[in-house]
């Protein structure tokens, strides 16, 4: 279960959930394949990492065509 950050304030910062769900799966995803050093340093599960990567604003959603 995801605790922090806060799901409610994660959700207001997308359109939809569907579109939080992606964009912190996509993230994840990069996490384990690209950026495994940096991941088992922080000891947190990917998709915990990239929710809090977006709440702190590092990740950010663009527009897809």
């Amino acid at each position: 279960m995801l605790n922090y950050p806060p799901i409610d304030k994660i959700i207001a910062m997308t359109n939809c959930k569907y579109e939080l769900a992606c964009v912190v799966a996509k993230r994840a995803r990069q996490l384990l394949t690209q950026e495994t050093d940096y991941l088992n340093e922080s000891g947190k599960k990917p998709v915990s990492l990239a929710a809090e990567e977006l709440y702190q604003g590092k990740i950010t959603i663009t527009k897809g065509n």
